[in-house]
């Protein structure tokens, strides 16, 4: 079995650049901190990490609160101060400067929205019914199988517009990209909560 180089903090950091998000970003980077370059000599670190990782978590999936960032404030200082390595305080260090540099966006998180809209919990997929001409292409681009609906025939009457399986959908948006009538949008779940209420 090869083995697979285990990889530093510098590698981490280039690499959650890639994404938007704040929260993603530093769940990514607590991810393959506590799997590769954590050595766990120090408590502070792994125990910062682990329950960084959970508030972020839960930022995240849409069921966290100002109290998640409030904790994840309070732990990165102590981590920065305590952490007997570079790579803990590097760590900490992440944190403490987005949420000095991004703290509305942690604040939108908690709020159930993600303005880089990659936390795909905290937002779904939906068919505009009157923009939709039933052509089919959404249906052909989803490789999740997440569309429901046929495609319209010139000789059948009674077509109901697409739908698309929230359950199946993974929002990969490649139905948004092939559709040419813009009937596919994206809906925030805070705000598809204001309007079933």
């Amino acid at each position: 079995m090869p083995e697979t180089k285990e990889k530093n903090l510098k590698e981490i950091f280039e690499e959650i650049e890639e994404q938007k998000c704040v929260v993603r970003k530093g769940l990514k980077l607590l991810d393959e901190f506590i799997d590769g370059p954590m050595c766990g000599r120090c408590l502070p670190c792994p125990m910062g990490s682990y329950e960084m990782r959970i508030r972020l978590k839960r930022l995240s999936e849409g069921r966290g609160a100002e109290e998640d960032i409030r904790v994840i404030g309070d732990i990165a200082p102590k981590m920065l101060e305590t952490s007997m390595c570079k790579k803990g305080k590097d760590t900490a260090r992440f944190f403490m400067d987005t949420l000095d540099e991004m703290s509305e966006e942690y604040t939108a998180h908690a709020e159930g929205g993600c303005p880089a809209r990659e936390c795909n919990a905290l937002f779904v997929y939906r068919v505009i019914p009157h923009k939709c001409t039933m052509c089919g292409d959404c249906l052909e681009a989803c490789k999740d199988f997440a569309i429901i609906g046929e495609k319209k025939l010139p000789y059948r009457l009674g077509y109901l517009p697409f739908e698309i399986a929230e359950k199946r959908c993974t929002r990969c948006g490649e139905c948004i990209k092939v559709c040419n009538d813009n009937a596919i949008e994206i809906v925030d779940i805070r705000e598809m909560e204001k309007v079933e209420v």
